[in-house]
């Protein structure tokens, strides 16, 4: 009887000690472009560093407390949507009628559920309506004034539109339009028009992975376009078999190749790992489209991929081994 109890104290101990050793920690993108060390002020560079922290912060603490991926993935993108710095709520770029229209998705990668608002203009913060749409409703998507509606009924925090409208999107908007009605191009001077959005992906004690993905979208969009942020699949992607993942950049490259998915994809039926299958997609898939932009990626194992073809990709990472920078331009590790 001693002998059958010391070898069921031995498996509960094995046990124990199999679940804290499960890594866990988060990776987020606060978007690519034409982030260079020429370009950025040291000011700037720190301001943009501060926010990444915060959210890094944010969502870390959720995972170090025992938290679900998810809800870490709500915590460290509520931070940069609150932020305007960022493409995503607060920060949103400006469509060509100078109005707001806000995207965002979320997914889990332990039962694919997910939930996705395309369009929004007054809810805070649409990685909450996303969740919300994911958890309370029978839908996936949801899109502009019924998913307003839709959230303020869940009673999430709702704002005058002008709360999303800044001074410096106001700006950017002016030079794009200017620029276009010059010379018909904005690439040179405004080359970051089509870039933004703000994304994670975590992986919690529990061995569950989740993505999340917020954003603006494009500066001088057409009236109610939607982006690859919102399209699961697309713009984000989570799935325990393999990975999660958040991208961005020019939305419409990353739609047509269903870019997320197919990080997932290369990792499930060709055996790649994170690393390979995340680069593959940006540095060659995407790439030969003549698209642009990045992602970042977490395999269940807590191997994280960031790969991105702009100058730069503001990016941070947090692991429970010890893992931990933020990041901004090419040649950064």
């Amino acid at each position: 009887m001693k002998k059958h109890l010391s070898l069921l104290t031995i498996s509960l101990l094995c046990l124990i000690t199999v679940a804290n050793s499960q890594t866990y920690g988060l990776v987020l993108h606060g978007g690519a472009g034409t982030i260079t060390k020429a370009g950025l002020s040291k000011e700037r560079q720190n301001v943009y560093e501060t926010g990444l922290q915060k959210a890094l912060d944010a969502g870390y603490f959720v995972l170090d407390e025992g938290g679900n991926a998810e809800d870490a993935v709500i915590a460290a993108i509520r931070i940069l949507e609150d932020d305007s710095n960022f493409n995503s709520a607060r920060g949103s770029v400006l469509n060509a009628n100078g109005a707001v229209e806000m995207d965002a998705s979320i997914m889990k990668g332990v039962d694919l559920n997910a939930g996705a608002v395309a369009g929004v203009t007054t809810v805070r913060h649409p990685i909450e309506a996303a969740t919300k749409v994911m958890l309370s409703s029978p839908h996936v998507m949801m899109s502009n004034a019924g998913a307003d509606l839709f959230a303020k009924e869940q009673g999430l925090e709702i704002m005058p539109t002008s709360y999303f409208i800044t001074k410096g999107s106001q700006a950017t908007l002016k030079g794009v339009q200017d620029r276009l009605k010059e010379q018909g191009s904005v690439e040179s001077e405004y080359p970051d028009w089509k870039f933004g959005t703000v994304g994670v992906a975590a992986l919690d004690k529990q061995g569950n992975l989740a993505a999340g993905t917020s954003t603006g979208g494009m500066t001088n969009k057409m009236h109610n376009r939607i982006g690859d942020s919102p399209i699961i699949g697309a713009g984000t992607y989570a799935n325990n078999k393999t990975c999660a993942v958040s991208c961005t950049g020019h939305g419409e490259y990353f739609i047509r190749l269903n870019l997320a998915h197919e990080v997932s994809a290369l990792m499930l039926y060709k055996g790649y790992d994170v690393e390979k299958a995340a680069s593959f997609m940006i540095h060659k898939s995407l790439s030969d489209m003549g698209g642009s932009g990045g992602l970042v990626a977490m395999d269940r194992k807590g191997h994280i991929s960031m790969p991105f073809n702009t100058p730069g990709m503001f990016r941070a990472y947090q692991m429970s081994d010890g893992r931990k920078s933020v990041l901004m331009f090419k040649d950064e590790e």
